[in-house]
């Protein structure tokens, strides 16, 4: 009789916690709140039409990716931290962007480096233009792994040889030449930036991603911008909200 007691017992004891002792420890370690940023809610409410659904998904991506990640504004525009910077996002007047930075951007294993816009993912229009969304959750989450691990992204190795000067391409020095405004940033900017534009545009692959490049480093030179001028600090030139 006693060890039967005993045996009814312990049954309903595992069964009180099979019922009660699983929601305890969910308790007791809940996942990790997502930590989002008001100011992003306003960036995207004030970008263009075409923009939102776009910046949306992205945001969605990466707190799906990385669920400990951290939002903020940096250079006015949105940017995801996690243990430092990781990516960022931007929109423009006809475009969005995102990209991944510095050791996070080894989690794309090379890809995108040919992109025709700012980011790795060059001039995104519409959803269509980025892939799909386990792929780019699959790089978030890769991202988060290269962070964990600490590592860094090899510094490019320096040229034994001095490098010969750049020419300016034809396609450029033409273009240059119709567009008044842009000549005149031209003329202004350092060889430094110069350099930065033509790299850009003779290291497109296609004949069609340069025609694009060329469109895009004459509206901005048009308007004074340096090539980098999403993502320089001290710059009279900011992003459109």
């Amino acid at each position: 009789m006693f060890r039967a007691r005993r045996q009814l017992w312990l049954c309903i004891r595992s069964s009180i916690l099979d019922i009660v002792g699983t929601p305890l420890l969910i308790l007791r370690h809940p996942p990790p709140m997502a930590k989002k940023d008001p100011r992003l809610d306003a960036y995207i409410a004030n970008a263009a039409p075409f923009a939102r659904p776009i910046l949306n998904h992205i945001r969605r991506v990466v707190h799906a990716g990385c669920p400990a990640v951290e939002e903020t504004i940096k250079w006015r525009m949105p940017h995801f931290d996690y243990k430092g910077m990781m990516c960022g996002m931007a929109a423009f007047k006809q475009h969005c962007s995102f990209g991944f930075w510095q050791s996070a951007s080894l989690a794309l294993d090379g890809k995108g480096e040919d992109a025709d816009g700012m980011g790795q993912f060059g001039r995104i229009t519409s959803l269509a233009d980025l892939p799909d969304e386990q792929t780019l959750i699959g790089y978030v989450r890769k991202a988060v792994e290269v962070k964990d691990a600490g590592v860094k992204r090899p510094p490019r190795p320096k040229s034994a040889t001095k490098a010969a000067p750049l020419e300016v391409p034809d396609s450029l020095a033409n273009a240059l030449k119709r567009n008044a405004k842009a000549r005149k940033s031209w003329d202004s900017f350092s060889p430094s930036r110069r350099k930065e534009y033509i790299v850009w545009l003779t290291g497109a692959k296609r004949e069609e991603t340069r025609e694009k490049r060329l469109e895009t480093a004459l509206e901005w030179m048009a308007e004074g911008k340096p090539l980098n001028w999403q993502y320089q600090r001290n710059t009279s030139a900011t992003a459109s909200v």
